[in-house]
């Protein structure tokens, strides 16, 4: 008689079933939404003391997420619909993140990593050990016809690194922080995030695998989604948990009062309301106090105007607002040409074959690259009303000028660059352009190596000037970077604040706030007087304004089809 073989094989394994598997998954997700509406009914009874308000909200709309996303992926599981394979492995994906994260705070890995960095210096030794071993076990190649020796360099090889490796875990207190790794898990939140890494692994294993895919018919066109998404989701992690999410939470906080501590009440759009109101009240005399026309316990004087004869006071409730808007638009209309305009005829420069055009790029481009806080110091330095090099040669130009004799003699200004209302903005205009100038001509000249040299010959056969050729072939084939460069120009001087802050260190609001903008407001106002609330309705105002100006220049480039104006 035959004897058979007893021993399974794999389709015989009931861990490689998908139907087993198919019914674990059920059962994890059903899991999943009573753990769900458990913590959800916790959070709004027991739990609605121990989290911020807004947190509370967050963590009901994860929960819901949940309960509805598990129990979505359990109806389409149970039709083996591929739906179903997807959201079971979105949510098990998010599910191990989210256990990874927590775990690793819960533990004070944080912590652990600074200690195994403060020790890293005592296993250096065994890290060179651990060269040597590689190094020994990749001599055995010399040895090729001889196998034993071969085997016996790559044996011990392999056994110093071994010893290395030990060594090293050792000299780096790999031990105690293990121990105090353990003694954390002493509660069941916990316990249960650290357990749940490996389930929620285990689980996307299985539903990753191809017979799992087979069995909800997943095609190629489904995997290469998968793998799409998958590769994107770190950057889209990121996406959401530092970006949307603390927008979606400055909006909140703008509706509160916040003050970063504890208070956080509920206040709509006072925030709002403060910062917009205006009033305006005719005045009997262009020189009529402001307490006589306005209620100065709500409102402060911010201008006055005469039209048709009549003289008008405006009072707005914060003041400091609207001229921090009106630094900052200043700044915008002036800085932006200055940055743009120059750095046009630059790259058309710097297009040209003449020697040494490499050079000077790099040269334009540096203070692009070069940290703001080293170019304002410089700055600083130059405009000095003293010793700086720019009132140096003011002084030398109007020495030569009065020299040369004439009906008048000129007066040296000795400009206060810094320290004067009148002067302070125009500093820090001259300062950002400059240094912006290097960027915006890189991005012209990128454009300008684009447009086809046919047209320019064609336009010489054709007997056009140099002139000509710049406006009607240069200009208008170079609008889509005109306008790229216009729309970043203008985004990035609505949100200027580094120069500001360290051109003028002991007062950067500047003299009579003069150089006061939008985003150094903000900051006075959320981090050094901690009004949160408010900072963040400063911030969303600020949001709507630059849309608002990028938006225009959507709709102006659209409608200006393949021509730009500069």
């Amino acid at each position: 008689m035959t004897a058979v073989s007893t021993t399974p094989t794999q389709s015989q394994s009931p861990w490689k079933e998908p139907a087993l598997w198919l019914r674990l998954l059920t059962g994890w997700h059903l899991l999943l939404v009573l753990l769900g509406a458990g913590s959800l009914v916790y959070l709004w009874t027991n739990g609605s003391e121990a989290v911020a308000d807004w947190l509370r909200y967050v963590l009901t709309g994860l929960l819901l997420l949940l309960i509805v996303g598990s129990g979505t992926a359990v109806y389409h599981i149970g039709q083996r619909n591929h739906r179903g394979r997807v959201l079971s492995l979105v949510i098990n994906y998010l599910g191990f993140i989210f256990s990874l994260v927590a775990s690793t705070h819960l533990l004070n890995l944080f912590v652990g990593i600074d200690s195994l960095a403060n020790n890293f210096g005592r296993g250096v030794p065994f890290l060179g050990l651990a060269v040597a071993g590689y190094f020994v076990a990749s001599y055995a190649d010399r040895y090729e016809y001889k196998p034993q020796m071969q085997r016996q360099l790559r044996q011990a090889g392999k056994w110093i690194a071994i010893v290395a490796a030990v060594g090293f875990l050792f000299a780096v207190r790999i031990v105690a922080g293990l121990q105090a790794t353990v003694a954390r898990l002493d509660n069941l939140v916990v316990i249960t995030a650290v357990f749940a890494i490996p389930l929620f692994a285990t689980f996307i294993w299985a539903m990753w695998r191809r017979p799992m895919a087979d069995t909800f018919g997943a095609s190629n066109a489904h995997g290469e989604m998968l793998n799409g998404w998958l590769f994107l989701s770190p950057n889209l992690l990121g996406f959401l948990i530092f970006f949307a999410g603390p927008l979606m939470l400055s909006l909140y906080v703008s509706f509160t009062n916040w003050d970063a501590f504890g208070t956080q009440d509920w206040v709509g759009t006072r925030n709002y309301a403060g910062l917009l109101n205006l009033t305006i009240a005719p005045l009997d005399a262009p020189d009529q106090l402001a307490n006589q026309a306005i209620d100065v316990t709500t409102y402060s004087e911010l201008t006055r105007f005469t039209i048709f004869g009549r003289s008008y006071i405006v009072g707005a409730e914060d003041r400091l607002f609207w001229i921090a808007l009106r630094n900052t638009i200043q700044f915008a209309l002036l800085a932006v040409p200055l940055s743009v305009i120059p750095a046009l005829f630059l790259a058309n420069l710097l297009n040209s074959k003449i020697p040494g055009m490499t050079f000077f790029r790099a040269v334009y481009f540096l203070p692009s690259v070069a940290a703001v806080v080293g170019i304002a110091l410089v700055w600083q330095w130059l405009f000095n009303s003293t010793v700086g090099y720019i009132n140096y040669f003011i002084t030398l130009s109007i020495d030569f000028l009065n020299s040369l004799g004439g009906p008048g003699q000129i007066t040296d200004p000795q400009i206060r660059w810094l320290s004067s209302s009148n002067t302070a903005l125009l500093a820090v205009i001259i300062m950002s352009a400059w240094q912006w100038t290097g960027f915006n001509t890189v991005l012209f000249l990128a454009g300008l190596q684009n447009i086809p040299k046919e047209l320019y010959e064609a336009a010489t056969v054709d007997g056009a000037t140099p002139w000509q050729k710049f406006f009607r072939v240069t200009l208008p084939l170079l609008a889509p970077t005109t306008f790229f460069v216009l729309t970043t120009a203008v985004i990035q001087s609505m949100q200027v604040f580094e120069q500001v802050f360290i051109l003028i260190p002991t007062n950067p609001a500047g003299p009579n706030n003069s150089t006061l903008t939008i985003v150094l407001y903000l900051y006075q106002k959320g981090f050094q007087r901690f009004e949160q609330g408010y900072a963040s309705a400063i911030a969303w105002v600020l949001f709507l304004l630059i849309f608002a100006v990028t938006l225009y220049q959507f709709q102006r480039q659209r409608k200006g089809g393949s021509t730009y104006d500069i």
